[in-house]
């Protein structure tokens, strides 16, 4: 009964917050709804004492393979294609980009109340809703992570329209919806919804095998996601993709994950964060368009589409943007992907490199 409370509260909310056009609107109706009840304390009267309502394991398991394939699957033959010829200049920027939120990781971890593990993940850009998912296992609190990464995406949707006119294009039209920050799917997939459902759990499956064999870091999600892109990459799966539904719910539990986690102090603590966070994310975003953009004006691309491709987060949101402003959207997106990439093949390490600092193992 309790379970059927929550999944009702969180769909009732997803529906309002998609009506307003938020991003990844089941992930923040679903943090909210498990947030009161970690919060409130029911239905923890009806069970053992000190018990607290909680997903089973397999159950984030699954939900971190999800979007592994989504992550993975954006990796289509054209964006090879458009890397191929500019590989440089865009490797450099998401190089640029990682080494910049990093960086402001480091300074947010500065503060006595968050860790650098918390700060680095909390300001790397790049696949919010995929760090917000392995953040715990990484040593970091995902509870931070989830916030800041959420308001970051929120910020830069804020500041798009603005940013569009001022640099040359029209208006946006992206309403901040469409799932940015990996909440969501581009566009609708070109094979059939049977190919999506096999696609997904056969990639699933798989992935999470090798990893477990790899024993990869994070591997529920990695494994997928490497996985997704070695077979995206060939084109045999004609843009088949995670069925809308099933992204949604994944989204929607690890959005419970993370609000059935919170209790009041470490809800206090993320209050004290968000200035300093406010502030560093401003400067990320600053930094990265300051570096990002003359490297990929080498490519030939305009103003706008160079920003638009190294804005740290957002995806789906910039890709609509360019697309609306008559820009090179295959760019925009491949930049995109390939930073989503590199910043989730990269967590592992640098969870691992911080967490011997700290003197300590990532996850303990």
């Amino acid at each position: 009964m309790a379970w059927l409370v929550v999944a009702a509260a969180t769909a009732a909310l997803a529906a309002g917050m998609t009506r307003l056009g938020v991003p990844s609107a089941a992930l923040f109706a679903a943090v909210l709804a498990g947030l009161a009840v970690a919060l409130t304390g029911w239905p923890r009267t009806r069970w053992r004492r000190g018990e607290r309502l909680e997903l089973a394991r397999p159950v984030s398991k699954g939900a971190q393979a999800v979007l592994g394939v989504l992550s993975g699957a954006l990796l289509q033959p054209a964006t090879l294609a458009e890397l191929a010829g500019s590989w440089a200049p865009v490797l450099a920027a998401v190089l640029a980009t990682l080494l910049v939120s990093v960086l402001a990781g480091l300074l947010l971890g500065l503060r006595r109340d968050v860790d650098a593990a918390t700060g680095s993940f909390a300001m790397v850009a790049g696949g919010a809703s995929g760090l917000t998912a392995i953040a715990g296992e990484l040593g970091a609190d995902q509870r931070v992570v989830a916030v800041v990464q959420y308001l970051r995406v929120l910020l830069i949707l804020l500041a798009m329209p603005v940013v569009a006119v001022l640099l040359g294009g029209g208006s946006s039209g992206t309403g901040g919806g469409a799932g940015s920050g990996s909440g969501g799917g581009l566009s609708a997939s070109a094979a059939p919804w049977w190919a999506d459902v096999l696609f997904t759990a056969a990639v699933a499956a798989v992935g999470i095998w090798l990893a477990r064999l790899a024993k990869l870091p994070a591997g529920p999600l990695l494994g997928p996601m490497v996985v997704a892109a070695a077979v995206s990459a060939t084109g045999l799966t004609q843009g088949a993709t995670v069925p809308a539904p099933v992204l949604q719910v994944a989204f929607a539990l690890i959005g419970l994950q993370v609000g059935l986690s919170f209790t009041r102090s470490n809800l206090r603590t993320v209050g004290r964060v968000l200035p300093t966070a406010l502030v560093l994310i401003v400067g990320v975003v600053a930094a990265t368009a300051a570096v990002g953009v003359p490297l990929l004006r080498l490519t030939g691309a305009s103003t706008l589409d160079a920003y638009l491709a190294t804005t740290p987060g957002g995806l789906y949101a910039v890709v609509a943007t360019s697309a609306d402003s008559g820009g090179d959207t295959t760019l925009v997106l491949a930049v995109q992907v390939l930073r989503l990439l590199v910043m989730l093949l990269l967590a592992p390490v640098v969870g691992a490199a911080l967490g011997r600092r700290r003197g300590r193992p990532p996850g303990g």
